[in-house]
């Protein structure tokens, strides 16, 4: 009994602290983003930053103090998870994600089950949706030309053993 109740203070104390163990609670939250409040406007402050976040400095670009509200958070391109090498040796094979490797922003979007950002088409939409309505098109045709050539299939009456009637609802007599 002490261990349902246990369970169920679980999320609020969760919520309370930062430990790793309650990251899965808290939605996959990632706990290096906590930018600041604006992107970083000294070189001092983007290679802090840029180390913060492990990354080099050269590598490190911040989205456009926008009103977005991500801060020094790196601006990374997006690479979902289907896109990714499955055979390579990842930390962590299940989100094919490595230790200390910076999220994407989205990065709860971009998962391997959700949308594939890095999609290719074989098709381009316009080709798609063409094709789309041109079959359409065509069966609304044959099926408005044939409405009022009927067909059915040729059938004579039902033949019994005799004549008159075959059943009836009154008892036997």
């Amino acid at each position: 009994m002490s261990a349902l109740l246990n369970s169920l203070k679980l999320p609020r104390q969760c919520l309370k602290t930062k430990s790793a163990a309650c990251t899965s609670i808290r939605n996959h939250w990632n706990k290096d983003y906590k930018p600041a409040s604006h992107p970083p406007k000294t070189e001092e402050e983007r290679i802090a930053a840029a180390k913060k976040y492990g990354l080099l400095p050269s590598e490190y670009k911040t989205f456009p103090d926008d009103g977005t509200g991500y801060g020094d958070y790196p601006n990374i391109p997006a690479e979902s998870g289907e896109s990714r090498d499955p055979f390579y040796p990842w930390d962590n094979p299940e989100l094919k994600r490595n230790f200390n490797e910076v999220l994407h922003v989205q990065a709860d979007m971009i998962g391997e089950d959700r949308v594939d950002v890095n999609l290719r088409l074989r098709k381009s939409r316009t080709r798609q949706f063409t094709e789309f309505f041109g079959v359409m098109s065509i069966l609304y045709a044959i099926y408005y030309w044939l409405e009022d050539k009927k067909m059915f299939l040729p059938l004579l009456p039902k033949q019994y053993p005799g004549e008159g009637k075959h059943y009836t609802f009154e008892p036997k007599s």
